[in-house]
């Protein structure tokens, strides 16, 4: 991301001025509301993923940004935002509704009709804007939910938000051909979270259901590798859905529920090796749901060129 201000670099008696310049050309035109006595102390980063503008806001001095009836009317994006809060407590009010966020939640506001963001203490927030027609949700409905916190406890939000985090976090990493299409796990996380809310979840594209459905059933092999019995019939059943259309959802990533469970066991696998350590590779191996010691032997080398604890030997992280 590309630091647009560092408060540590700007002159005490500019700051306000430039963080308030700063604010309204990025963001759009806002009111910024700040006791002028106040020392100001914070920085803005902004950049892009794909179709998806990602901002990070770190301050210490509690202000706030209102978007009033006058200044829609002198530009007026269609734009939804998500704010996140990665510390702090910001304080967002849209449509009469006013949510107080705890660390690890977000919102979805309307930048098309008037707000308020607020902060009465230290924050570090995650901005994330998209035009409207990226949200895959029936018009208006957005309009039932904005200014109302969705968490990581369950649903597609447990998924959303550490996706969000890390996309903040590591932004620069990403090539422009994976952040294309990680912009459209973004969407389809948060339009599955925001019609969880709402009861809508039928209203979403049969892509975008299938994406995310996806995603869960990912996640849910991933904390129960180590699981023997972890089966195709299993993975359905939590996910209420048919063994048949499960083999389906993973034919249509070139591949199968099994050769998915082994990759990842394998990897799993693998990554401890390169720690090294003593520990039988045997053990390691089971403990990733692979008991069978000349079985995982095999699998090892046609997966990565030779045996594991050669493998180990040669690949130690040191």
């Amino acid at each position: 991301m590309a630091v647009l201000i560092r408060t540590s670099d700007v002159p005490a008696k500019r700051r306000h001025d430039a963080w308030r310049s700063i604010v309204c050309d990025t963001l759009g035109p806002l009111d910024l509301r700040i006791d002028p006595d106040a020392p100001l102390r914070g920085e803005i980063e902004m950049g892009r993923l794909g179709s998806v503008g990602v901002g990070r806001i770190r301050t210490s001095t509690p202000h706030s940004v209102h978007r009033t009836a006058g200044l829609i009317h002198r530009d007026n994006p269609d734009l939804y935002r998500v704010v996140l809060a990665l510390s702090g407590s910001p304080r967002l009010a849209q449509d009469d509704r006013r949510a107080q966020l705890s660390r690890g939640e977000f919102a979805i506001y309307d930048f098309t009709r008037p707000y308020e963001l607020a902060y009465d203490s230290a924050v570090q927030l995650a901005v994330f804007s998209f035009p409207h027609d990226l949200l895959a949700l029936p018009a208006g409905s957005v309009a039932a939910l904005t200014a109302l916190p969705i968490s990581a406890d369950s649903g597609a939000g447990a998924l959303a938000v550490p996706l969000l985090r890390r996309v903040a976090t590591d932004l620069d990493t990403y090539a422009p051909a994976s952040a294309a299409r990680l912009s459209t796990v973004v969407m389809d996380l948060v339009s599955t979270a925001v019609a969880e809310r709402l009861e809508l979840t039928r209203t979403l594209p049969a892509d975008s259901r299938q994406r995310t459905l996806l995603l869960r059933v990912h996640t849910f092999i991933e904390q129960r590798l180590g699981e023997i019995d972890l089966d195709p019939g299993t993975i359905a059943a939590a996910h209420h859905v048919s063994v048949r259309y499960l083999h389906r959802l993973f034919e249509a990533e070139n591949t199968t529920v099994a050769a998915w469970i082994r990759q990842r066991r394998l990897e799993r696998c693998r990554a401890e090796l390169a720690r090294g350590g003593d520990e039988p590779v045997s053990a390691i191996a089971a403990r990733w749901g692979l008991p069978d010691s000349a079985h995982f032997s095999r699998l090892f080398r046609r997966a990565y060129g030779m045996p594991p604890a050669e493998y180990r030997r040669a690949n130690t992280v040191r």
